[in-house]
């Protein structure tokens, strides 16, 4: 998912022309934890409406399948973060590009940031 203020952003790389933009299930559950301990409360409003905005701006949730957790839990990746492993495993699973500022995913899955 995509936040209003960051459209502009996802346009330069290139989003916009994507057919599909798919939003792991382990996204859901990392968000509604953050809100759950007061970490990101801006978000806390809007828990509940996540799965229709998700539709509402056009993308889909991707499967969240056995082959994946069990992908993420063999990977060779010295990474521990169980989020950031199934993240990456899904990625790889679908033959998706990630998109994520976050550098820890580099040599492991395609990175779009």
């Amino acid at each position: 998912m995509i936040e209003s203020s960051r459209l502009s952003r996802a346009a330069k790389l290139g989003l916009d022309g994507a057919s599909t933009i798919f939003v792991s299930p382990i996204s859901f559950y990392e968000i509604s934890q953050k809100a759950r301990l007061g970490k990101w409360p801006a978000i806390s409003p809007l828990i509940e409406e996540l799965p229709n905005l998700l539709v509402h701006q056009g993308a889909k949730a991707a499967r969240l399948e056995p082959e994946i957790c069990l992908r993420a839990g063999l990977m060779d990746w010295a990474h521990r973060d169980p989020f950031d492993r199934l993240l990456a495993a899904t990625a790889l699973h679908f033959k998706l590009s990630i998109v994520s500022a976050d550098s820890a995913f580099d040599g492991i899955v395609a990175r779009v940031w």
